[in-house]
């Protein structure tokens, strides 16, 4: 137990500024903890009493969700209890405690508990008049001098009565705490300039712009999700990795897994051994020693280095290994992933689709795959094995050689991490411009040659050149800032590997000329160092690409946060398909809330009868088709088919019984076979055939050049429109559904070829319970019932000639179409196929 002694030791005094070649204690620890007391005390108390008084408490929302803000308490609470735990221990040691250590602890840990109070107070209240934002200046200018005054102790470097030599116990806890409050002030300061747990902006405009967003059905809160932190939530966004890296079902992959990270350790170890020989060769060579004991030394030296590689484990043999093996893990990643997604996709409801672009979609899928193996590899293989490497580093310095080697290593690694970090989150908005004018240069290029034609019925070359050659300038300018941005991060990390590297040298010298160290260990420094550098050199590269893997993975798991619209009920039976009776009763639907599309919608079709759905547009025709193939849900009323609620049964079975013929073919990027095919995958090459027969298109395609196997290009663009209605006929009559729905299926054609279809149509609808929905009238004269829609409800009811005679909205609308035949007729025979892409039969090619 420590004696208390007097205020200063030996004789000394607080007005002593100077003795014994560096700052006096008693008046250091004296002088710090007044000013900062004072400043946190007397300030920061005024400074609380306005937010008090004249201030109010933020709103939640407005309140930044920030860990580096939770950092800030951390290390303020840290501080607080270093100050008080060095009193405790010095105090519970032997000696003299002097008076100025027990006011410093005391003073110090009340000037940080300020501190504290006032930084935990600005995250709660503001004032709302205040157009700045950001910490106090009392707090900024508390965390500066707090700093400042650790930074004094380098003043004292060869004075006797500071710690600076670590020779005792003493010496080296005192050090240590003063590391800890060097690193704690320094991240304060930092962290104030930033100010992660306050607004961005003034409260004030805040206010104004979430009423103003309110007003128009949009609230602030949850508004940015781009605005936040790319590191936000690390912690649960490496969990999403986890079981893209762990192989379920899969005990081999398992094993290759887990040999894959036996190997990273090795790795580390044998970048430890690597230098350590190093060293030992020298030593031995110095020393004289043996050429046997050379021989083997060297031998172990090189097996190293050909297991570690020229680039420190960035080519050698376990690291090639590694990356070998950790191939069939990626491919099982990579499917994993893209067949989730895919599976997922195809689960969603034609809503979410029809309000997506596909391409965006799939650039998701892709860029989100790539990011995660990304992800795997830079935080798995490249960052942390980095970081451990540090960290081995400090420990192995600071054990075999001393502490103030450990110290060298750390402050230039925390150097070397901050600084690249910071200039490269600065450098961001440079890359961002530079993509955006690149995008922009590409788009001006692309449109001008896609309008090619236009731009020389203006004669207007010479002002699309200059367009894009301004494009171009634009995209240079910002390209030269981000290498020269570039330029400054390598400089900025050169200068300080090269300082580390010289402070390094010059202490490790010194040890060697007073024959502490042997010559081999300053060998071991430098080859040490350089070692541990040689993969920092990309650390900046590894952060911006973890940074854009982040966001990648972001849209990517976004995807799958979207949820099932139309889902099986839990214990949902297959459909008991019987005759085929089709009911509507009392439907209710709207696809924006508040405005119905269809009303009290009741209607039954027979087993093999024919109904036809006709109206304006927008009337709910095509609606009903999807609501009986249930790409929607009901919002009242109920579908049955053969008195089964189709929204009771599994949409597998039910699709099972349907076949559609949509207005607009869309045909896969395949041969005719195939999209065929594709309404029974399992069916033969016969059956392919007969059902082009059918459909009537059965010697057209023979008189191809290839026949069946005749690419249709992408979309069927290769076909005319009657060759893909065709096909779709021929697909839909291989899949022998017993319910057939017609939507507009020939309403894009010519009359000629309308008419030949519909002759195709009529055999594929025998004995089947059919719905068509109709533009052109003459095409369902011979309806068994027809429906008339107006306004999403059953305007009209009847066959053709019942509702002719009523002489209603359905006679109007004859009247209109029969006016007009003799324009369309005239029109439909000047109509040509202008697609040089069209194919010919085999006569025609060889004319």
């Amino acid at each position: 137990m420590a004696v208390l002694g007097s205020y200063c030791e030996s004789n000394g005094s607080v007005a002593h500024v100077w003795v014994h070649g560096g700052l006096s204690p008693c008046f250091y620890f004296t002088l710090v903890p007044v000013v900062l007391l004072t400043l946190s005390l007397f300030c920061g108390t005024v400074h609380c009493v306005c937010y008090r008084r004249f201030g109010t408490a933020m709103e939640p929302k407005f309140v930044p969700h920030s860990k580096l803000y939770a950092l800030q308490l951390c290390i303020s609470a840290l501080l607080l209890l270093q100050f008080v735990a060095g009193v405790v221990w010095q105090a519970a040691g032997p000696g003299v405690l002097p008076g100025y250590a027990l006011a410093y602890g005391c003073l110090s840990a009340a000037g940080w508990g300020c501190a504290a109070a006032l930084l935990w107070t600005e995250r709660r209240r503001v004032l709302v008049q205040d157009r700045t934002r950001g910490h106090s200046t009392v707090l900024l200018l508390f965390w500066a001098l707090a700093f400042a005054a650790e930074n004094l102790a380098f003043v004292s470097w060869s004075s006797s009565l500071w710690w600076w030599s670590l020779e005792t116990r003493r010496q080296q806890v005192q050090f240590g705490l003063w590391l800890l409050r060097y690193i704690g002030t320094a991240l304060l300061f930092i962290l104030g300039l930033k100010a992660p747990g306050l607004p961005r902006r003034p409260y004030m405009l805040l206010i104004n712009e979430d009423e103003r967003d309110l007003e128009h059905g949009q609230p602030l809160l949850g508004q940015n999700r781009e605005s936040q932190s790319t590191w936000q939530n690390f912690g649960k966004k490496v969990r999403l990795l986890v079981p893209y890296m762990w192989p379920k079902g899969s005990v081999r992959l398992q094993l290759l897994v887990l040999l894959c990270i036996g190997m990273l350790g090795a790795e580390r170890a044998i970048n430890v051994f690597v230098p350590i020989y190093y060293r030992n060769i020298v030593n031995e060579l110095t020393d004289g020693s043996s050429w046997k004991t050379l021989a083997a030394t060297v031998c172990i030296y090189v097996l190293l280095k050909f297991l570690q590689g020229g680039g420190a484990g960035a080519s050698g043999f376990v690291s090639n290994m590694r990356s070998f093996l950790w191939i069939r893990v990626q491919q099982y990643t990579n499917r994993l992933v893209q067949v989730r997604l895919f599976a997922h996709l195809h689960s969603l409801s034609l809503r979410w689709h029809l309000g997506r672009r596909t391409g965006e979609v799939l650039r998701s899928i892709d860029r989100g795959t790539s990011s995660i193996n990304s992800l795997l590899s830079y935080i798995v293989f490249s960052i942390f094995p980095t970081i451990a490497d540090i960290v081995i580093a400090i420990i192995y310095f600071s054990s075999s050689f001393n502490a103030w080697f450990g110290l060298i290593v750390f402050v230039c690694m925390f150097l070397y991490l901050t600084l690249t970090i910071v200039i490269t989150e600065w450098r961001t908005k440079y890359r961002r411009d530079m993509n955006t004018q690149d995008n922009n240069a590409k788009s001006k290029a692309v449109d001008s040659l896609l309008n090619f034609e236009t731009v020389k019925y203006y004669n207007a070359e010479e002002y699309e050149v200059n367009r894009f050659n301004h494009a171009i300038l634009k995209y240079q300018e910002s390209e030269w800032k981000v290498n020269a941005s570039l330029a400054l991060l390598n400089q900025t990390q050169n200068l300080i590997i090269g300082s580390g590297l010289l402070a390094g040298s010059l202490l490790c010298a010194y040890f060697v000329t007073e024959n502490k160290f042997q010559v081999g260990d300053y060998v071991l420094f430098g080859t040490y160092i350089i070692q541990l550098y040689t993969p920092l050199n990309w650390f900046g590269t590894y952060y911006r690409m973890i940074q854009n893997s982040f966001i990648d993975m972001e849209n990517m798991f976004q995807l799958f946060t979207e949820e099932q619209e139309v889902k099986d009920e839990v214990n949902a039976g297959n459909l008991l398909f019987k005759l085929g009776r089709v009911e509507f009763e009392n439907v209710y639907f709207s696809y924006v809330e508040g405005k119905e599309i269809l009303k009290d919608i009741s209607f039954t079709v027979m087993p093999g009868q024919t109904v036809a759905l006709v109206g304006p547009s927008g009337s709910g025709k095509s609606t009903i088709i999807r609501l009986l193939f249930r790409f929607y849900d009901v919002q009242g009323g109920c579908i049955r088919i053969d008195g089964q609620d189709i929204s009771k049964v599994k949409q597998v079975s039910l699709r099972a019984h349907i076949g559609v013929v949509p207005q607009d073919t869309v045909l896969f990027n395949d041969n005719i076979r195939n999209n065929i095919r594709y309404g029974r995958v399992s069916a033969s090459d016969e059956e392919v055939e007969e059902a082009a027969r059918a459909a009537d298109i059965h010697q057209r395609l023979l008189s191809f050049p290839e026949g069946y196997e005749t690419q249709v290009g992408e979309r069927g663009l290769k076909l005319s429109g009657g060759e893909k209605q065709r096909v779709a006929i021929a697909r839909t009559i291989l899949k022998a559904p017993q319910i057939i729905l017609l939507d507009e299926a020939t309403s894009a054609l010519d009359t000629k070829t309308e008419r030949n279809i519909q002759a195709s149509l009529a055999k594929v609808c025998t004995n089947r319970t059919t719905i068509v929905v109709a533009h052109r009238l003459s095409t369902i004269i011979s309806a068994d019932q027809i429906l008339v829609l107006h306004e999403g409800q059953i305007a009209e009811r009847g066959r053709h000639d019942e509702l002719i005679a009523k002489g209603g909205l359905y006679c109007d609308m004859w009247q209109k179409q029969q006016q007009g035949s003799d324009s369309d007729s005239a029109s439909d025979t000047e109509t040509k196929d202008r697609s040089t892409e069209k194919l010919q039969p085999r006569e025609e090619k060889t004319k």
